[in-house]
């Protein structure tokens, strides 16, 4: 009777020597989280974009204007920030997806044409004060789009540095901070995940677990010590043409899209050549007015 007390007291001190130390991990992990969140979050904007949407099918074609909310960060003082252009250009991420898919089912694809331009851009601070905003550099490439206020701010903004970079392996835990929508008062949200793969060719990018694959692009990511990671980001590629059926049921890689965190260092020239833009002449000021960065040169 006595040993086996002695067992069973062994095996409850050990469960609750790793609750113990779970717990610490968690309330660590915690801690982390809010310190970065306060210290970081007035640098995650809300981006207000109008969209002009063209859509044609032989003799049929629509128009319609649409206004969306993505999440943007603040990575100058000047207000230069960083959204992803997947989300002030739909058609770019939508047209070859939606192509394949009706190709797919037999449709005559030969004539469709799906058009999308900005018509209006305004950066919300988190006190809630807009500024408007034009694109003046994009990354097709990197699914960059680079925005700056029309107008100097009155004060230097909030803002991540991309120098204070930081390197993650495969089941590091990482940080993202977003700003959930007006229904919730765009508030500043956070969410803790981890590093599912590392991707090294043709350029270094990190992805995450696919249960954050839902979170906000535009969001910066962070390591747990406070250091910038990288910004999320969607990765587009060619899909095999016999991937196509099941259309958006499926995994969004199949289609050839992937949110990724892009690393901070990838950023940096593009944000060099988006401070030296000149701004476009007041006639000739339309909010899609941009700026194409050449090709970046991959990560080694």
């Amino acid at each position: 009777m006595k040993r086996h007390f002695t067992l069973i007291l062994s095996v409850a001190l050990v469960v609750v020597g790793g609750l113990t130390t779970s717990t610490a991990w968690a309330d660590d992990a915690a801690k982390s989280g809010r310190e970065i969140l306060a210290k970081c979050q007035q640098a995650v904007v809300t981006v207000k974009l109008a969209i002009k949407q063209s859509i044609s099918m032989g003799s049929h074609d629509q128009k319609s204007e649409s206004k969306t909310e993505t999440t943007g960060t603040v990575i100058d003082p000047s207000g230069l920030t960083v959204v992803s252009l997947a989300t002030t250009d739909p058609s770019s991420a939508v047209k070859s997806s939606y192509a394949r898919a009706m190709a797919a089912r037999g449709a005559d694809m030969s004539q469709f044409k799906f058009e999308s331009e900005l018509s209006d851009v305004k950066i919300v601070l988190g006190d809630g004060t807009e500024m408007p905003a034009e694109v003046v550099l994009r990354d097709k490439d990197l699914d960059l789009a680079y925005l700056r206020p029309s107008d100097k701010p009155a004060k230097p903004l909030p803002f991540v540095d991309l120098a204070q970079d930081a390197k993650v392996q495969i089941l590091d835990e990482v940080i993202a901070i977003n700003r959930l929508g007006q229904t919730a008062n765009r508030v500043p949200a956070i969410s803790i995940g981890r590093i599912e793969a590392v991707v090294d060719k043709p350029r270094t990018f990190y992805v995450l677990g696919q249960s954050m694959w839902g979170y906000a692009l535009g969001s910066p990511v962070f390591s747990l010590n406070g250091k910038l990671v990288g910004i999320l980001f969607l990765r587009s590629a060619k899909a095999q043409a016999d991937q196509s059926s099941g259309f958006m049921f499926s995994n969004l890689s199949v289609y050839g899209m992937m949110p990724i965190i892009l690393p901070a260092s990838d950023i940096v020239d593009g944000a060099k050549q988006a401070l030296e833009a000149k701004s476009p002449a007041p006639e000739e000021k339309p909010a899609t007015e941009e700026k194409t960065a050449p090709p970046s040169t991959p990560s080694k």
